[in-house]
């Protein structure tokens, strides 16, 4: 290289330099960009979830009016009057009962309904558009069909018992229990089983067939094809939709609202309804927001878990 191109080499690099340091650098600009497109995201995050998450907390430390906003602040004394009281851990158990029930019913048609819509059916398309109605239909349409199939004085099932001779008078299927819990129960597993449904149909259309042939070669029964090569293929499938179910069911509310509104005496009254009574009947704000920051924790324990699962899947996927 000749003397005037290794002279012209510092005088290229010098305004370069100064370039990178008074300027930004590439990968700082597009770093700056990145945080730029996030933005809206961080903002979204923090007026509609941190922001309300923290008010609630700050609001369970006080006893607070729901009509004043104005109290004074306790502490912890409302997570041990939660404790304490009686109340609470019966709307404890009965979220418990009410969320393994209506999983255990949901889980149950989900499964069967998806096995009988992956066979060869005539009419397989009209069929699986019926079973997605019920999850389609709006809860408030939901509840009132119900509400009058159930009622003791005109309703069909009443009629339809007493047709047959199955009962010597009307059942009070809304007013009396435990028939308010099973009945409710019955509804969110009519309600929410298509769901499970089509999760676990679109994993039935992924296995391979030839598994399937393979076994009928070797004369394994239809249970034992559906034990050693549905049920595993379906394992991953039905832990995530079993997760997402009890997170979903232990927060429901409208629907056990609408159909009995906790009663009788309180029976089916859960831990969401629990918090409705204690912020505006009772207008104890502070006690009903440690209600939700106790199932907060819950909700959590269960995301964990989903989260936790969701990334072993994913690692199994990438093997």
């Amino acid at each position: 290289m000749s003397a005037s191109g290794e002279d012209a080499m510092p005088a290229l690099a010098a305004p370069m330099a100064g370039r990178r340091r008074g300027g930004w650098s590439l990968a700082a600009r597009n770093a700056a960009f990145g945080y730029v497109l996030m933005l809206p995201s961080i903002l979204f995050f923090l007026v509609l979830i941190a922001y309300p998450l923290l008010q609630t907390f700050w609001i369970s430390l006080h006893r607070m009016s729901t009509l004043t906003r104005q109290g004074e602040f306790v502490g912890l004394a409302n997570y041990r009057a939660l404790l304490e009281s009686a109340d609470f851990w019966g709307a404890f158990g009965q979220s418990l009962v009410w969320t393994v029930c209506c999983l255990a019913l949901q889980m149950g048609l989900g499964i069967g309904f998806a096995l009988v819509l992956n066979a060869r059916l005539t009419f397989r398309p009209a069929a699986r558009a019926l079973v997605l109605f019920p999850y389609l239909l709006s809860t408030v349409v939901a509840v009132l069909v119900w509400q009058w199939l159930f009622n003791d004085m005109y309703g069909y099932l009443n009629y339809l018992i007493e047709e047959y001779g199955l009962s010597d008078g009307p059942v009070n299927w809304l007013g009396q229990s435990p028939n308010a819990m099973i009945s409710t129960i019955l509804v969110a597993g009519w309600k929410h089983f298509p769901f499970v449904t089509i999760a676990v149909l679109a994993r039935l259309q992924g296995i391979p067939p030839a598994l399937y042939d393979a076994a009928r070669i070797d004369g394994a029964s239809a249970w034992s094809r559906f034990w050693d090569i549905t049920l595993p293929q379906l394992r991953p499938v039905l832990a995530m939709v079993i997760i997402l179910r009890t997170i979903w069911d232990f927060k429901e509310f409208d629907l056990i609202f609408m159909m009995t509104g906790g009663g009788p005496r309180s029976s089916t009254e859960t831990l969401p309804l629990l918090i409705y009574k204690e912020v505006f009947p009772k207008l104890s704000m502070g006690s009903g927001a440690a209600i939700a920051m106790v199932m907060l924790v819950i909700m959590v324990a269960f995301f964990w878990v989903y989260a936790g699962q969701y990334d072993r899947e994913e690692r199994a996927r990438s093997r």
